[in-house]
């Protein structure tokens, strides 16, 4: 039982690390499936694509490497529920556009697996948030 925390945080954050420096090789194109989501204004999309796959990508490491767990576990908490809220609105609303994930390698569109996988990341995040204020606070070892 004592692997499973670590276990999870490499799980975590190997996925945001991947995800961040795979759309940090292409920023374009990654604000092109930004601005196919029609969620932001024009100017807010090449802003949002160059910083957000850093943010992924740094929040990731911290995870991985187990550095200020609490902190990159709610940054990538939020993340998924920013990311929850964009899938499901281009799935209600019917655009057939790229997931944009994982940028350019994958050409998965927006559908109930991509959201099913954001729901169990946000799972994964919020089980490290709650676990490491416990484990912050001395109530759990």
């Amino acid at each position: 039982m004592k692997w499973l925390p670590v276990i999870a945080r490499l799980i975590v954050g190997g996925v945001f690390v991947v995800a961040g420096a795979l759309k940090i090789l292409d920023p374009g194109a990654f604000a092109v499936d930004v601005a196919n989501f029609r969620m932001l204004p024009h100017p807010a999309v090449n802003l949002i694509a160059i910083t957000l796959p850093w943010v992924e990508l740094v929040a990731g490491v911290l995870m991985v490497i187990g550095v200020w767990s609490r902190g990159s576990a709610l940054v990538i908490t939020a993340m998924c529920v920013l990311f929850l809220i964009a899938l499901t609105q281009a799935l209600a609303r019917g655009l057939d556009v790229r997931c944009g994930c994982f940028g350019t390698v994958e050409a998965r569109k927006v559908g109930l697996t991509a959201i099913a996988q954001d729901v169990v990341l946000l799972a994964g995040a919020v089980w490290l948030l709650i676990r490491s204020d416990k484990t912050e606070n001395g109530n759990e070892t």
